[in-house]
C-alpha cells in the first residue's frame, strides 16, 4: 500500500512551491515599505519602491498561474522568507542611524532575491516539464525582473553604499 507522501506528483510540488512563493511575495510587500523608510541613501529608497511596485506585479502573475492550474491562490507559510525578512529586521533595528545601515540592507534585499530567482527558475522548470506552457512564460518574466533587480542592487551597492559603509 502507497503512502499518501508516495502518491504525490510533480503537480502537487508545483503547486505546494507556488503557495509558498505567493507567501513570500506577499511578506516581501509588507517587508520593502519598512526597507524603503529605513534607508538613508535616496537612491537605496527609490530601488526599494521600485521593487515594491514590480513585487504587486509579481503577486498578480502568480495569481494568472493559480489560475492556470485551476487552483484558488493561496498562502502557505514560508520559513524561509520569514527568516530573510527577520534578518532585515534585526539589521534595521542594530544598525539604525550607523553608516553601514545601507549596505545591510542592501545584503538582506540581495539575500530576498537570490531565494526568489531560486524558487522561480526551479517553479519555470516544472511548469515546462508539466506542459503549462502559459505558466512558464509568466515565471520567466517574473524570473527576469528578479534577476535585473538583484543586479541593480548589486550595481547600487558597489557604486556607493558600500563605500559609504566602508569609509566610517
Amino acid at each position: 500500500m502507497a503512502t499518501k507522501a508516495a502518491s504525490k506528483g510533480l503537480n502537487e510540488l508545483f503547486h505546494d512551491t507556488l503557495k509558498d512563493m505567493y507567501f513570500a511575495e506577499k511578506k516581501i510587500l509588507i517587508t520593502l515599505p519598512k526597507m524603503a523608510k529605513a534607508a538613508q541613501s535616496e537612491a537605496l529608497k527609490l530601488a526599494f519602491e521600485k521593487h515594491r511596485n514590480q513585487t504587486e506585479e509579481h503577486v498578480a502573475r502568480l495569481e494568472e498561474v493559480f489560475e492556470v492550474i485551476d487552483k484558488k491562490p493561496a498562502g502557505k507559510t514560508c520559513a524561509a522568507i520569514m527568516g530573510i525578512t527577520e534578518e532585515g529586521a534585526e539589521i534595521i533595528k542594530e544598525y539604525k542611524g550607523s553608516p553601514s545601515l545601507d549596505a545591510g540592507l542592501l545584503a538582506a534585499a540581495q539575500a530576498v532575491e537570490h531565494y526568489e530567482i531560486s524558487r522561480y527558475g526551479t517553479l519555470r522548470t516544472w511548469a515546462s516539464e508539466l506542459g503549462l506552457t502559459e505558466a512558464v512564460n509568466l515565471l520567466d518574466l517574473t524570473l527576469i525582473e528578479e534577476k535585473e533587480t538583484d543586479a541593480a542592487l548589486t550595481e547600487l551597492a558597489g557604486s556607493a553604499v558600500n563605500m559609504a559603509a566602508e569609509a566610517a
